[in-house]
């Protein structure tokens, strides 16, 4: 019993040791430079998406720089076209984020209080129940604003669920960009 467990022990370190040489050549094969490259693109491309949620943080800009740092790359994979799409597209839903939640705001009558109150009430959101808060609290911040600058209920409730609205469109187009980016990163680093 005891020799065959020390057995099984010697084949699980002889593979081990195989694969771990194995992984080690393919590293050593591609550039050192590609390596870092790479990297940090993975870092900018979790960044950009995390991003399409975090107020502070350029969600698709880091996804397109991410893009662009595999330009860098010895054999680089994107064509000029291509990145020039990307970067129009970055600059469109960039733009977008700004207008599309202030255009939905005022279709429905919200006030800046409403509009500070769903961006704070994201924030708080962040730390307070995550993920789910994330999506309830611009809202409760939105009316809260709302009943500060003292809408009644029912004025309160429909400017508060289009700033919400507005909100949600914005999260989801920059969502939208920077998964397409992070497909193009993903499927050419493989």
């Amino acid at each position: 019993m005891h020799q065959s467990f020390f057995q099984c022990y010697l084949i699980f370190v002889s593979l081990h040791k195989r694969l771990i040489m194995e992984l080690l050549s393919i590293l050593i094969s591609i550039p050192w430079t590609d390596i870092l490259w790479i990297s940090l693109g993975v870092i900018l491309t979790i960044l950009g998406i995390l991003g399409c949620f975090l107020p502070i943080v350029p969600g698709p800009p880091l996804s397109y720089v991410a893009l662009l740092l595999l330009q860098l790359k010895a054999n680089p994979p994107f064509s000029t076209n291509f990145l020039l799409i990307m970067a129009g597209v970055t600059i469109l839903v960039t733009v977008l984020d700004y207008v599309v939640p202030v255009v939905g705001a005022k279709k429905f009558g919200a006030s800046k209080a409403g509009v500070w109150g769903s961006t704070i009430g994201l924030i708080v959101g962040i730390f307070l129940l995550p993920p789910i808060g994330m999506i309830i609290m611009p809202f409760v911040g939105a009316l809260i604003g709302e009943f500060i600058v003292g809408k009644k209920s029912k004025v309160a409730f429909k400017a508060a669920w289009g700033t919400f609205l507005g909100f949600l469109t914005g999260v989801l187009l920059k969502l939208i960009a920077s998964g397409v980016m992070a497909f193009y990163f993903f499927s050419n680093i493989i």
